[in-house]
């Protein structure tokens, strides 16, 4: 009889108790049972080690002595899944909820190819729970990053599975033998753009990326209306460059995405009806003059 894969769920957490035990429960109330859950807590104040530890006995529970953001943090947890034997690793966020079917419709499919290196659910915002967030993304040939589907009302567009670009990083599962040949995230993005760059990076490698939309699961971390702060800004700019400088872009992406940066940057400096993005404007140029300088990792005000 041949086993179960194990999925080794990945969640990190800081000063969002209630998310993650929200999260955590609709993990352990799914029907995919072969699964182990670390938790990787970052400094909270807010008594979030203990209830969840009290609530989920049997998840791990890692507190992490440094914040090395999103790329960071979530590479102890990855280790920590290959080195227990996990055949698949789901990296998630902690403000996500998923439907019971979740992860046995991401494991029917990543399984049923060998080929298939990351899958992800439909991602739906948690505020309008019908409404799309991300079917996948998509990566076009100005090097310019999207989510298929974003804001759109589910009315059965995405019905089967399909090749992506990338999975939004807010819940990606991740094949053992992918991790084990392309390597874990790299940790100079901190946060934004590592996952699109790991899914290039597994493409490249010729593996498959697949979204999955029998595979549900609500996201609160972002709104229709979302609005970044200036830290957004910075990570955006520097990664998306080190995107392309890693990955060798051509010229015309680095001419498109030099040509943004600096008519974004002239228009928050000259025109009055954006005098409000002045501190927008002071990251985007501070994201330029790190990739420049090759600073990486979490931004240095």
């Amino acid at each position: 009889m041949k086993t179960e894969p194990l999925i080794a769920c990945v969640v990190l957490n800081t000063n969002r108790r209630d998310d993650t035990i929200e999260c955590l429960a609709s993990l352990y109330s799914g029907d995919y049972r072969n699964i182990q859950v670390i938790v990787l807590d970052c400094q909270s104040t807010d008594g979030s080690v203990d209830a969840i530890r009290t609530r989920f006995s049997e998840a791990q529970v890692i507190p992490l002595d440094e914040n090395k953001g999103y790329a960071g943090n979530n590479n102890v947890g990855i280790r920590m899944a290959l080195e227990q034997g996990a055949d698949w690793v789901f990296v998630l966020n902690e403000d996500t909820v998923f439907a019971p079917t979740c992860l046995s419709e991401l494991l029917s499919v990543g399984e049923g190819d060998p080929r298939i290196g990351v899958v992800g659910p439909l991602v739906y915002h948690h505020d309008e729970p019908t409404v799309i967030q991300s079917a996948g993304g998509r990566v076009n040939a100005r090097w310019e990053i999207d989510h298929l589907g974003k804001n759109q009302s589910d009315v059965g567009q995405f019905r089967r599975p399909q090749d992506v670009q990338w999975i939004s990083g807010c819940a990606i599962l991740v094949r053992r033998d992918m991790i084990e040949q392309v390597g874990s995230i790299d940790e100079r993005f901190f946060i934004y753009w590592e996952e699109t760059e790991w899914c290039i990076r597994a493409a490249k490698a010729g593996w498959r990326i697949v979204n999955v939309p029998q595979a549900k699961m609500w996201h609160k971390g972002v709104q229709r209306d979302y609005r970044p702060n200036p830290l957004v800004t910075y990570y955006s700019t520097r990664n998306r460059l080190l995107t392309l400088s890693k990955h060798h872009a051509p010229l015309t992406a680095w001419g498109v995405a030099w040509m943004q940066l600096l008519r974004t940057l002239v228009s928050w400096t000259v025109r009055p009806k954006w005098a409000h993005l002045r501190a927008h404007r002071d990251a985007m140029w501070q994201g330029i003059n790190d990739f420049l300088h090759a600073r990486w990792g979490q931004m240095v005000s």
